[in-house]
């Protein structure tokens, strides 16, 4: 036996307002979905700023670290150079 479904215009009418109502919903969830993601990008991307400052901050002590040892060094090779040439004028001046 078939099953006969009459749809009348109160029937068809209440189909649309229900598909209607469905697109809504969908729509709503969508931008929802999309706010939410935005956000979750906008707080992951602070998190990389913060990291690159971290690294910026890193490098630049290591600069200046390098800087410090650079200048010892050269401070240390003069005084060698001094040291040696004082002496070796020192031991001249005995012969």
């Amino acid at each position: 036996m078939e099953l006969m479904t009459r749809w009348t215009d109160d029937r068809m009418d209440d189909l649309k307002n229900q598909v209607d109502e469905l697109g809504h919903r969908m729509e709503q969830g969508f931008a929802d979905q999309r706010r939410e993601f935005n956000a979750r990008f906008d707080r992951m991307e602070a998190q990389f700023e913060k990291i690159d400052e971290r690294f910026n901050r890193t490098q630049e002590m290591i600069i200046g670290v390098h800087s410090t040892i650079t200048r010892l060094s050269l401070t240390l090779v003069v005084a060698a150079v001094a040291l040696v040439a004082t002496q070796t004028g020192f031991i001249l001046t005995q012969l």
